[in-house]
């Protein structure tokens, strides 16, 4: 399969006017964790922009304040607030863990709850530091869970034991086999590959004006956005257009910017998805 512009317009449909933002599906982010606040937040502003319907981060209590400033529309409360944590995890179609999680004993323990407490029916992101915890974990613990993995290359090498010199799509579908079936892996790198048990597609978007702070936060927070909204087609398509999109934008942003930054790719997600609605 192609990442491409035909793969983006077979997604990304007009909306159905008696629709509501229920439909668009609820996604609850963890991650954000001193000092790395500002990493949930590009997160956060990304899933709120692909278009989910409701988005609510569990973060530091100091860095909500920040939260809203930069984003008024996502919910927000205290990652220690264990009881409104468990009862927001159980309504969420998708759960995203990792952006600015760190890997403290507290990062440990929130990553535990959202292993214990995920269901079969919800869709798992695991991003960032929350990779490299996991790597601590056998990966039996991710049995009968809708997985998605988004490591660069040495998060994936404390992942999969694939030393970096030896990642390539096929060894990585080999070391893929070795977690849950319907397990799709964006392995990020200056090559990005999608990759499930049965499929391999290739990115050839995107470029070194994406090497910054961020990136993969904002990526992480479109797949979220893109899978909680299209949930009647095929993950790993889905998965596919929002990796395709968050390059494609930024390929058009680099015409003019030495270096892009993740937020400009976040601001321009809603115009690049109504463009793609709208074609023939």
């Amino acid at each position: 399969m192609k990442l491409n512009e035909e793969l983006a317009k077979e997604i990304i449909g007009p909306r159905r006017r008696n629709s509501h933002k229920g439909d668009y599906g609820r996604v609850l982010l963890i991650g954000g964790l001193y000092p790395y606040g500002g990493a949930i937040i590009m997160s956060a502003i990304a899933t709120v922009k692909s278009g989910a319907g409701l988005v609510t981060v569990a973060t530091e209590k100091e860095n909500i304040p920040a939260l809203h400033n930069h984003l008024a529309e996502a919910m927000a409360f205290s990652v220690d607030d264990q009881d409104f944590l468990q009862k927001t995890m159980i309504t969420a179609d998708v759960i995203l863990i990792g952006p600015g999680l760190g890997d403290n004993s507290k990062a440990e323990e929130l990553l535990k709850t959202v292993l214990q407490g995920v269901s079969p029916e919800q869709i798992l992101i695991i991003d960032g530091s929350a990779l490299t915890l996991l790597a601590e974990e056998d990966v039996s613990i991710l049995k009968n869970k809708q997985v998605i993995l988004t490591p660069h290359q040495k998060e994936w090498e404390r992942l999969s034991k694939l030393a970096i010199a030896d990642q390539n799509p096929q060894a990585s579908q080999k070391a893929l086999m070795h977690f849950p079936q319907e397990t799709i892996l964006v392995a990020k790198s200056d090559e990005t590959a999608l990759i499930s048990t049965e499929e391999i597609s290739l990115l050839d978007v995107g470029g070194p004006y994406q090497a910054t702070g961020g990136m993969g936060d904002t990526l992480a927070g479109m797949i979220a956005g893109f899978v909680a909204q299209f949930k009647q087609k095929s993950i790993y398509k889905v998965v596919a257009a929002a990796t395709y999109l968050h390059s494609a934008i930024a390929d058009d942003l680099a015409r003019d910017n030495y270096v892009v930054l993740p937020t400009q790719i976040s601001d321009s997600i809603q115009k690049w998805m109504n463009k793609y609605a709208k074609a023939d």
